[in-house]
């Protein structure tokens, strides 16, 4: 039988609704992002590209020029522009300001036909090394308030070029998701006293049945109230609300983390189309108690229809314990088709 169940955060319900599901094993991508003759990102052509805004590079290479590890450039069709004044303003019972914010990409490697799990584990440090800095930066414009960084993978998830790479998008405003995650959080924190996220973790530990990988530093599982299947989220074990203060140590563990998951994700799903959105804490808010940086993984293995849009419902076909449990026993060095009867 189908379930109803509250994401206790925000307050969304999921139906969860296994009568409907395919087996895991059957979920398989039915597209592929066509290789292009020319890649802009690709190690050589950085003249295709506007100049860049950070490189971590080796000693002695050139700006804009070859011997980058991991390459900071402006998006070329940016969603929100960096320059000019907010000029907030209504237009009758409509609110408008100017498209000002950011829009830049993070090209995570110099070759074209790796993906981020096939990334060594210092590479996807390094990656998230960059998304710090350029948080940090621009943390420091007093117009912008927060900061996405997210990654499609895949022609199902919105990607347009094959090379390995993610985005960030910086805006004066507070995204309504997240808005709604700090609401909820905050009203859990108001009720009990204690952090939501800091709860989910200690129950998702205690429960196991829906834990993915688990390391000192942080735990991935699949939510109980997960919206796809085989959603998946990473989160610190240690209260953090804001993803610009994560220390060494835990860039080191997250990075081993990211590439696990993301190596059982592909492994156990051939290859899927991925989103992955890291959530944070607005810039112009403190230290938060009641707020938890976190990353969201979605395999684009299913479509959002009439329903889902017109209700807010999501159905979901595969229980996260099911999704949980495939995931965990995936051997990431078996070949990649399905192995394990659920």
């Amino acid at each position: 039988m189908s379930e109803l169940r509250k994401d206790p955060i925000v307050g969304r319900w999921v139906i969860i609704a296994p009568d409907r599901a395919k087996r895991p094993e059957d979920y398989t991508q039915e597209f592929r992002v066509a290789p292009g003759n020319f890649c802009p990102f690709c190690e050589g052509n950085e003249f295709a590209t506007a100049n860049e805004i950070l490189a971590y590079r080796q000693p002695g290479s050139e700006r804009n020029g070859k011997g980058w590890r991991v390459r900071v450039i402006p998006n070329k069709f940016p969603a929100l522009q960096v320059e000019g004044s907010l000029n907030k303003r209504g237009d009758g019972i409509y609110d408008v300001m100017n498209g000002v914010g950011a829009h830049e990409v993070i090209i995570e490697c110099p070759q074209h036909h790796v993906d981020m799990s096939q990334q060594t584990v210092e590479t996807i440090r390094e990656v998230l090394w960059v998304y710090r800095d350029r948080l940090v930066d621009l943390k420091r414009d007093q117009r912008l308030v927060h900061g996405m960084i997210f990654k499609n993978k895949g022609a199902p998830a919105g990607a347009s070029l094959e090379h390995s790479h993610s985005q960030l998008i910086v805006t004066p405003v507070v995204p309504i998701t997240v808005a709604e995650e700090m609401k909820g959080s905050h009203d859990f924190y108001h009720f009990r006293g204690r952090c939501i996220y800091c709860d989910m973790v200690h129950q998702e530990l205690n429960a196991g049945a829906r834990i993915v990988v688990d390391t000192p530093l942080f735990v991935a599982f699949c939510p109980f109230a997960s919206r796809f299947p085989f959603e998946t989220w990473i989160v610190p074990k240690h209260h953090s609300s804001h993803y610009e203060s994560i220390q060494r140590p835990a860039i080191e563990d997250l990075g081993s983390v990211l590439k696990g998951v993301l190596g059982r994700l592909e492994a156990a799903l051939d290859n899927p189309a991925y989103n992955f959105v890291l959530h944070t804490a607005p810039f112009d808010t403190v230290d938060l108690k009641h707020y938890h940086w976190h990353i969201e993984i979605f395999p684009r293995l299913t479509r959002v229809a009439g329903f889902e849009w017109g209700s807010g419902f999501y159905i979901n076909s595969v229980p996260p314990e099911e999704a949980g449990k495939f995931l965990r026993e995936v051997e990431l060095d078996a070949p990649t088709h399905a192995r394990f009867a659920v």
